[in-house]
């Protein structure tokens, strides 16, 4: 496609000399501009593909991919209504499971919490909090007032594995001096690190019966998580559950429902950064746009001594082409391996600069996972890699056209 004559000579006019310094220094920015634009695209989008995988990996994790909820509060005869669920196609685990919200209060702490009644065989299948224990363990959780909480928890009330954690119901006992409020106290059987800010901050898990009879709920419970091969198709196994149910006792609440509002933000931010970063990349274009008219301009009596020698307009065209394009495709590759290194470390990248700087640059409490996540997509790469190639091409095409319609005697004439 190229001639090793045109290649030559398209290198030859990069490399800088002395009366040309002027022309190299904005050739070598560029190629860092594009470098710059499609690194700095591939890690925003690598990081924004990990806070999803993430996120949606704990949310599932830890969370049914669907719950059942009765319209009268509780449900009768759950353990039924499970094996019934259990036999739907594509249903790979259903559990009860009793729901509500409490305060935990030791040491003279107190915070709000979410309180998660579960079977010790149902608990044992969650991997969120099974593979991530800190202290203690399952074999614990087996007794009537055995409590597993997350670290975070375990650090703002100052709780260790044995410690007493009390859960206060919102809802009271009616008693001849009033309401006074419904109390237990817990000895804490593990503590887990999810990574999670949400999970590992308000998340209790008590024994079934335990919440049973703290919610005052008897023999019912407050709903059912249910567990799918498919949790992408989420809609089409609610759909199957409300048949199987009945519409009109029981009512379906899906993690796309629960996190829509929040998965939605993730996408619209990742959409608006992929569009501003975009126009570094055609900046840096706009700059090998100028960078070869200059080079066509200082080129110009060159050019008509080729023209002369019996070089053709396609072999000027070409020349300058390959010029231009050499700094695109540069440019993208190296970008690309900035992009990776940095993505592929991102996380100790933060800790260092946190380290250096005495600054906390992603906090938990803002961000909700511990540590800075970055998934890197291949498809996407590629997709950042043409589109910076294609606009390099794009840009080194009217600078090239011009230069091979520059006339050799005009060109002679005017040096």
């Amino acid at each position: 496609m190229f001639s090793v004559f045109e290649s030559t000579v398209a290198f030859r006019y990069l490399r800088a000399r002395r009366q040309e310094g002027f022309i190299s220094v904005t050739a070598w920015f560029s190629f860092l501009g594009i470098a710059l634009g499609v690194a700095a695209l591939i890690i925003v989008m690598s990081v924004m593909n990990g806070f999803r995988h993430e996120l949606l990996t704990k949310i599932i994790g830890m969370n049914g991919h669907l719950a059942i909820y009765s319209n009268t509060g509780t449900l009768p005869n759950y353990d039924t209504l499970t094996e019934k669920v259990k036999s739907l196609p594509g249903i790979t685990g259903a559990n009860p499971i009793v729901e509500g919200q409490a305060m935990a209060t030791a040491h003279d702490n107190a915070t709000g919490v979410m309180v998660h009644g579960m079977r010790l065989e149902d608990l044992a299948q969650r991997k969120s909090v099974v593979d991530n224990f800190m202290m203690g363990g399952m074999h614990l959780f087996d007794r009537p007032n055995g409590a597993i909480i997350g670290k975070r928890l375990a650090e703002k009330l100052n709780l260790v594995l044995g410690d007493k954690i009390t859960l206060v119901s919102p809802q009271g006992n009616a008693t001849a001096f009033g309401m006074m409020p419904r109390t237990r106290t817990f000895e804490v059987a593990g503590i887990f690190n999810a990574g999670m800010l949400q999970y590992d901050l308000h998340y209790v898990f008590i024994p079934l019966e335990a919440a049973q009879k703290f919610f005052q709920l008897g023999q019912g419970v407050t709903g059912i998580e249910v567990f799918t091969e498919r949790p992408e198709y989420i809609e089409s196994y609610a759909d199957r559950v409300l048949i199987l149910m009945g519409e009109d006792n029981v009512h379906v609440f899906d993690w796309q429902k629960a996190n829509k509002e929040f998965f939605s933000t993730i996408k619209v931010e990742r959409n608006v950064m992929f569009i501003i970063l975009t126009l570094i990349i055609l900046v840096a274009s706009f700059n090998v746009i100028s960078t070869l008219i200059m080079l066509v301009k200082d080129k110009s009596r060159d050019i008509a001594i080729l023209r002369t020698m019996g070089a053709t307009r396609g072999m000027v065209m070409r020349i300058f082409f390959i010029a231009g394009s050499a700094i695109g495709v540069c440019g993208a590759l190296i970008g690309t391996l900035i992009g990776l290194v940095f993505s592929w470390n991102i996380d100790n990248l933060r800790q260092l600069i946190e380290s250096l700087s005495g600054t906390e640059l992603f906090r938990a409490e803002v961000y909700f996972l511990s540590k800075l996540p970055a998934r890197v997509d291949g498809g996407e790469v590629i997709g950042v890699v043409c589109l910076a190639l294609l606009l390099s091409f794009l840009a080194s095409l009217y600078p090239a056209w011009r230069a091979s319609r520059l006339d050799p005697v005009e060109a002679l004439r005017y040096e």
